[in-house]
């Protein structure tokens, strides 16, 4: 299908992880109502950040994957004819732990999770204390309506992670989000901060010839106030729609896959890269040492 309606869920969190499930369940019926045929919930959104310490008791929090959520949104999938994009916190195995999110398809699916392949570690985001490293490689996953990609949050920062994964076939890239400004910054440094943050994305848009969806939550949690500012681009990074930094919101939004076409004929990125150049990337340094 070339046009898709594209629903984002941007909401708060609470410390009650059945409540925030039940809320996203609400929030999903609540776009397909609206004709949503994608939806895609925040990083996270069973819980609130729980990253901002180090705390050996939120590792209660995960779940295995497929498991309980996965479960109860493939049962709304199906019900409503929508795919489901689910950012969780995966329990893999005693001791290993990662920030994954699950793939569910128009008649319930599970189409299969990409795990986080980039964590970070800066204060009020203490990832690596939490997560593993994504070890199943960047993912596309072939959907009723699309074929999308799925990264998670620090991985947005990566032009690496959405070029390969745009190689890899996906028509839209999808970023389940969970960022925000310390309360104590002043505001030209949130602002720049924020522009930063939709700047690097709209331009995985720009280069890929791809049309970007980030879906960012809301509210204060423990010093940090998250963002919001959920949005789609297009593939030359023309914001479609930009949400609230302060309310929740369900976005529905219509993309035309067939403009990937228009894009990357008109501005041959992809053609005329030269690949047989490009074997340095793989190092981390190139000063010799």
């Amino acid at each position: 299908m070339a046009k898709v309606k594209i629903g984002l869920v941007q909401t708060t969190c609470t410390a009650n992880k059945e409540k925030n499930l039940a809320k996203a369940i609400t929030k999903v019926r609540e776009a397909a109502k609206q004709g949503a045929q994608i939806v895609c919930l925040q990083e996270l959104f069973t819980s609130l950040y729980f990253c901002d310490e180090e705390d050996h008791d939120n590792f209660k929090l995960a779940e295995a994957i497929p498991g309980p959520s996965t479960d109860a949104l493939s049962k709304v999938a199906a019900e409503l004819g929508v795919v489901i994009i689910a950012s969780l916190f995966e329990k893999r195995t005693a001791g290993v732990y990662h920030n994954t999110t699950a793939v569910l398809d128009a008649d319930g699916t599970y189409l299969g999770k990409y795990r986080k392949m980039h964590i970070p570690d800066d204060p009020g985001f203490y990832e690596k204390f939490y997560f593993t490293p994504g070890d199943l490689g960047y993912k596309v996953f072939k959907t009723k309506f699309a074929t999308i990609g799925v990264l998670i949050c620090w991985d947005q920062w990566y032009p690496e992670a959405a070029r390969i994964t745009a190689l890899m076939g996906a028509e839209i890239l999808f970023y389940p989000t969970a960022i925000g400004w310390a309360t104590t910054q002043d505001e030209a440094t949130n602002i720049e901060q924020y522009n930063a943050w939709q700047t690097i994305q709209r331009s995985h848009a720009v280069a890929n010839g791809v049309h970007v969806v980030s879906v960012n939550r809301v509210g204060h949690e423990a010093g940090i106030k998250f963002w919001g500012g959920s949005f789609v681009a297009n593939p030359f990074g023309t914001v479609m729609y930009q949400a609230s930094h302060d309310d929740e919101e369900v976005i529905i939004q219509e993309v035309d896959s067939d403009k990937m076409d228009y894009y990357r004929t008109h501005w041959p990125f992809l053609r005329d890269r030269r690949i047989d150049s490009y074997q340095p990337i793989t190092q981390r340094l190139l000063d010799g040492d």
